[in-house]
């Protein structure tokens, strides 16, 4: 066992774990934070999207002890301080961007760390930043579209598209 610290949403956490333990894990089961959802454990699906210093990650490809040291942000963390959702989450909501939402945490954080290096991304480049994100229920039109919106861009355009 090894004792793994790191700065999760702002707060500094602590805990024993196995060197064999993956990030995915070490939030879901040693941190109770259960928003960060494991669909496929190969790293395909990308449900388990976290920002580890600011970069996005797939937690389930990723051991624990590895990002001892680091920033790291769950879905949980990006909700604003009063608990209310935060602008991606509430672009999700509107614009129907989730059905059965298992992906959605994982698309959030897709987002967050596009619209971080790219603010104003056209539909093209939202595809592609999010290609590594799976989503079996909506077909990603509304996804695109909440992008847009969260990105401050007029998501009715899309339908010219």
């Amino acid at each position: 066992m090894t004792k793994v610290t790191m700065t999760v949403n702002g707060m500094s956490v602590s805990a024993q774990t196995e060197g064999r333990t993956l990030l995915s894990a070490f939030l879901r089961e040693g941190l109770a934070l259960t928003g960060t959802h494991i669909g496929c454990d190969t790293s395909q699906c990308g449900a388990c999207v976290v920002h580890v210093d600011g970069q996005a990650v797939k937690s389930c490809a990723v051991f624990a002890q590895d990002v001892a040291g680091a920033t790291v942000t769950t879905i949980e963390g990006m909700a604003n301080a009063d608990g209310s959702l935060g602008v991606i989450q509430a672009a999700f909501q509107e614009h129907h961007g989730l059905q059965c939402g298992f992906c959605t945490p994982g698309m959030v954080m897709s987002t967050a760390a596009l619209l971080a290096i790219n603010p104003k991304p056209t539909v093209e480049e939202i595809r592609h930043g999010l290609d590594g994100n799976i989503c079996r229920c909506t077909g990603y039109h509304n996804i695109v579209k909440a992008v847009l919106a969260a990105s401050g861009q007029d998501a009715t355009a899309m339908a010219a598209e």
